[in-house]
């Protein structure tokens, strides 16, 4: 894997990981194995999706993360010129809501098709890096802290 996949991927699989269990539309830590997962079958439903209307062509590595994030500058659009209480409140109103959740599955969307370029295993990867934010950011550190791990204390 290319070493700009890993330094621009690995952050952003935690942030739309975590966006999306936040909007609701996925578990990304259910079990692991055998058994399909939330990511295994949203990929195969989204490669059938593509593959149909011969996309593949057009989803370089490359054009993916372009997309991608220009897919979260749309979901960061919804919250411009509000205040913390109005974006706090974009999930109570149905109209919002729904922006929401369909900017947050575009994300995600964009980001298992990264993930299946790359040969990532999202689940593994945000598991992964949920031990390392772990060790740079000890609780009896970071407790209540916004302070980087490299200026805690």
């Amino acid at each position: 894997m290319p070493a700009f996949v890993s330094v621009v991927l690995v952050p952003a699989v935690v942030v739309v990981v975590l966006a999306a269990e936040a909007c609701g539309i996925i578990n990304p830590f259910l079990a692991s194995g055998p058994e399909m997962n939330d990511f295994n079958a949203l990929t195969a439903a989204l490669l059938a999706f593509r593959d149909a209307r011969d996309w593949r062509q057009f989803h370089s590595l490359r054009n993916l993360i372009t997309s991608l994030n220009l897919e979260a500058a749309e979901l960061l659009e919804l919250t411009q010129w509000k205040s913390d209480a109005e974006v706090e409140a974009l999930p109570a109103d149905p109209q919002s809501a729904e922006a929401l959740r369909d900017e947050c599955a575009d994300v995600l969307l964009y980001l298992l098709l990264i993930a299946d370029t790359a040969g990532i295993d999202l689940a593994a990867a945000a598991r992964s890096k949920l031990l390392k934010n772990a060790e740079k950011y000890p609780v009896d550190k970071a407790y209540g802290s916004r302070a980087k791990y490299s200026e805690l204390g």
